[in-house]
């Protein structure tokens, strides 16, 4: 699973913060990386201009599971780690219900009865 870290101008994408989110991204969707092929995160501050503001960290993660259209959720708080945490969990909860979807999917398929053959009662 490769994990892309984008920061916006008003946030200094440093080391750190960068090794901090990725551990958070692979912790949170760990059981999901034989599924998940990339994972961008974007990080901003919404209000960077304004003072007192209690949600303006942004984090906007999207994933892109094999085979299928990415997905993307997004969580604003009060600092970046809580933005971070927020939008992890919500992604992890997301795939959560894809993959399980997917999952009830192939088990519901069933191949057709081979021509000729009687259902049963008949």
């Amino acid at each position: 699973m490769q994990i892309q870290i984008n920061t916006d101008r008003n946030i200094e994408g440093h080391e750190a913060l960068a090794t901090h989110v990725s551990g958070v991204v692979e912790g949170a969707l760990s059981r999901f990386s034989d599924h998940i092929t990339r994972v961008e995160v974007h990080l901003s501050d919404e209000d960077s201009d304004k003072k007192g503001s209690t949600r303006d960290m942004r984090c906007m993660m999207e994933a892109r599971l094999e085979g299928r259209q990415p997905i993307a959720v997004t969580h604003q708080a009060a600092t970046l780690d809580q933005a971070v945490d927020g939008a992890a969990g919500k992604l992890t909860r997301l795939i959560e219900s894809t993959v399980g979807k997917l999952h009830d999917q192939k088990i519901r398929r069933t191949d057709p009865p081979p021509p000729g053959s009687k259902l049963p009662g008949e």
